[in-house]
């Protein structure tokens, strides 16, 4: 598992996981748990890497750019 995902790329996605995942407080009744879906750009934020990134051969990484 190699690091695909760069570092604007890693905060945008931790700021929109967190974003997202606050919704999970904000709102009420079932439509809360729509608020876990922040969990997943969150989880490929902080561990720098993306399943589809990798599906798909795109790499925001630069420097897993430069060996590869």
């Amino acid at each position: 598992m190699k690091a695909n995902v760069g570092g604007i790329d890693k905060v945008v996605r931790i700021v929109a996981g967190l974003v997202i995942l606050s919704l999970f407080f904000v709102l009420e009744g079932s439509a809360r748990w729509w608020g876990l879906v922040g969990l997943v750009p969150l989880a490929t934020g902080i561990f720098g890497y993306c399943p589809a990134y990798g599906i798909f051969g795109i790499n925001t990484c630069p420097a897993e750019r430069k060996h590869a």
